[in-house]
């Protein structure tokens, strides 16, 4: 495993949207390409729909 990210991403991000299955898709497709989920998801409610957002930290980093 690499300890740089892909396509210059940084180590750290945090993913966030609508709590659909198109948030759910980008959350595995991270996981696939090899980050690792960072702490548990956090959700608040905008007035309209629910709003979710996941940390997650890039497994190869050696740091």
């Amino acid at each position: 495993m690499s300890t740089t990210p892909p396509d210059g991403k940084p180590i750290y991000r945090c993913l966030t949207g609508p709590d659909d299955d198109k948030f759910c898709r980008r959350v595995s497709d991270a996981l696939e390409q090899g980050w690792e989920l960072h702490g548990s998801p956090a959700l608040t409610f905008n007035g309209e729909t629910v709003i979710v957002a996941q940390a997650v930290k890039w497994k190869g980093f050696i740091g």
